[in-house]
């Protein structure tokens, strides 16, 4: 199995999608010019989801009159689609993000939105930091959840949300919502970047080692649902994701990634588009793709991983075969 060309035909279907879609198409398979990406990217403010998710922004800032539950339609849901999408930092989205600081932070320097904590919350910490970097806060107290988050890393290189209840293994899912949350905040701030990078290094060498979605005991699937391929993630950990992550941050190829990238060739359908395998189940304002049909989102993300990994992937399998 190797790195299939997208066909001129593949490609007008991911165009003939959501300007979330076309504006991500034109960047990472077409190499479009940058002012041709932006003036497409300037679209989902206006047009199709983007716009869609705006107009269920309440008249006080938030969605879904929460800020992280009722799940799926609370406000840093909300915000984690429209940074999905690639909307732009608007005043009306800047209010949310700062409701999500102001109303979140808690004395140990997290994100706490639950009464029946006493800290704060590993994975919400990591999202909420993904979201005030990329919707450009000009906040000191964000620095508080940098630093939260570097001293929460456990000892295998990653982080669990349980931590506090015991747990000594670090949690997949935790870990790639904290990883997204420094690559976003490190975008446009140097504060302890050696720390961060050293983290980040650490974190990496823990997803290989569990070569994706296996266990680093056994070799076995770790959760099958891990396997599977959704959009939106939510909170959820799963191959695709990683690997969305890993070649956004330019990860060199590691053939502790085969088994990932495999999976992910196998789920290709003949026409070379990826299906949407699960939904998580969850109440949403609209739904943007149907389980069992081919995926946009998936085939977009799919692509950019495998055209990212196509050489160095494709010389290791010629040598396995």
């Amino acid at each position: 199995m190797s790195y299939m060309q997208p066909n001129d035909e593949l490609i007008n279907w991911l165009l003939a999608g959501d300007p979330a879609i076309r504006w991500q198409v034109m960047r990472d398979l077409q190499n479009c010019p940058s002012e041709q990406i932006e003036a497409e990217r300037a679209r989902v403010q206006h047009e199709g989801w983007g716009a869609q998710l705006l107009t269920h922004q309440d008249a006080d800032g938030l969605w879904g009159g929460g800020l992280y539950s009722p799940k799926w339609t609370a406000t840093t849901h909300c915000l984690l689609l429209l940074k999905y999408f690639g909307a732009t930092p608007t005043p009306p989205v800047q209010r949310a993000c700062q409701r999500l600081l102001d109303e979140g932070l808690y004395e140990d320097g997290g994100i706490n939105y639950f009464p029946s904590l006493d800290h704060g919350e590993t994975c919400v910490t990591g999202m909420v930091l993904a979201l005030l970097a990329y919707f450009e806060m000009d906040d000191a107290r964000i620095l508080q959840l940098v630093d939260h988050l570097l001293t929460q890393q456990m000892a295998d290189g990653g982080w669990n949300c349980w931590s506090f209840k015991g747990a000594t293994h670090s949690s997949l899912h935790t870990t790639i919502s904290v990883l997204e949350g420094l690559h976003s905040f490190t975008t446009n701030s140097t504060y302890k970047h050696a720390e961060i990078q050293q983290a980040q290094t650490r974190a990496h060498e823990f997803l290989l080692v569990h070569k994706l979605f296996r266990s680093d005991h056994t070799g076995e699937i770790i959760d099958a649902r891990m396997t599977r391929l959704s959009f939106p993630p939510r909170w959820r950990y799963d191959v695709l994701r990683a690997l969305d992550y890993l070649q956004m941050v330019q990860f060199p190829f590691d053939e502790r990634l085969t088994d990932g990238l495999e999976l992910l060739l196998r789920k290709r359908r003949k026409d070379g588009k990826w299906p949407l395998q699960q939904r998580h189940t969850g109440q949403t304002f609209f739904e943007l793709e149907q389980v069992g049909k081919p995926s946009r989102w998936n085939t977009l993300r799919a692509l950019r991983v495998l055209k990212f990994y196509q050489a160095d992937f494709d010389n290791l399998s010629e040598k396995l075969s």
